[in-house]
């Protein structure tokens, strides 16, 4: 549990010039760690195989094709597939009934039941700042849930007092649901992840400026853990860069180990990177 009972809450970087500083956060193994699995199966035998959100951002360009999961295949389907734990199920009227909850919620709870709080990923402390100063946050999952069942997720940190409110929410994008996805312009469903992100990104940036007004103060930071999302999302980070010259935008990859900062800059949108600097200062 956090206890800031006496800490001010701090105005934006740029505040007295009018911008605001947005977050946007990827969410499993980066702001939280948890048990929701993944499932690969045997591809003669069909036996399933369930492997972390982590071991899966680490080994998924292998799975089918080389090492320990050469023999193992992902299945799509939204009920029986690989990724039906990051889906939401239709409950009935029994399960309204009984109150039923959702597999994220679920996994929530088992999660902050740790006493120890290593449910803790390495953005926790930037999106913990984040809340508690009320910045606009979006969150931009590969997650396939309604958005509602994220936010009853969420809330249960501030039910338990590990947050101190609940978020500002900019946008939440839990880019694997279909109606989502079709509400990014992916009309097949056939976009990657990664793509998605992308996408969802320029999504928030524009509702940014539709919500918050156009200021070239402005800045905007989004913390992934999957290297090939990372990729694109700088790929993003670049030709917002090119359109909002005098906005600020960052990436932040993170890993067990910490994280790496970056800055999109003018001209030719190099990347500067920031090594040592406080991740509650991002922004």
């Amino acid at each position: 549990m956090e206890f800031d009972l006496l800490r001010p809450q701090e105005t934006d970087r740029n505040f007295s010039k009018g911008g605001k500083s947005f977050y946007f956060f990827d969410f499993d193994d980066n702001v939280a760690y948890l048990s929701t699995p993944i499932v690969v199966f045997h591809k003669v035998t069909g036996e399933e195989k369930l492997i972390s959100s982590g071991e899966f951002a680490k080994y998924n360009k292998l799975i089918g094709k080389a090492g320990a999961f050469e023999n193992y295949f992902l299945n799509f389907d939204d009920d029986s597939g690989s990724f039906r734990f990051f889906r939401d199920k239709s409950f009935g009227l029994l399960d309204r009934i009984v109150r039923k909850k959702q597999s994220f919620v679920v996994d929530m709870e088992k999660a902050l039941a740790n006493k120890d709080y290593n449910w803790k990923a390495p953005s926790w402390d930037c999106f913990y700042h984040a809340a508690y100063n009320k910045r606009p946050i979006s969150v931009i999952t590969a997650r396939g849930h309604n958005k509602e069942t994220l936010m009853d997720g969420i809330e249960l940190m501030v039910r338990d007092g590990h947050l101190p409110q609940s978020p500002n929410f900019l946008s939440i994008y839990p880019v694997s649901n279909p109606d989502i996805r079709r509400e990014l312009g992916d009309m097949d469903l056939k976009a990657s992840i990664a793509e998605l992100k992308r996408l969802a990104i320029r999504e928030s940036v524009e509702e940014a400026i539709r919500v918050y007004g156009h200021n070239p103060h402005h800045r905007f930071g989004m913390s992934d853990d999957d290297p090939h999302n990372v990729e694109l999302i700088t790929e993003e980070m670049k030709e917002l860069k090119r359109k909002y010259s005098d906005m600020s935008f960052f990436v932040i990859e993170t890993s067990a180990d910490g994280y790496v900062k970056r800055e999109i800059n003018r001209p030719k949108s190099s990347l500067r990177k920031s090594p040592g600097a406080q991740q509650m200062s991002l922004l």
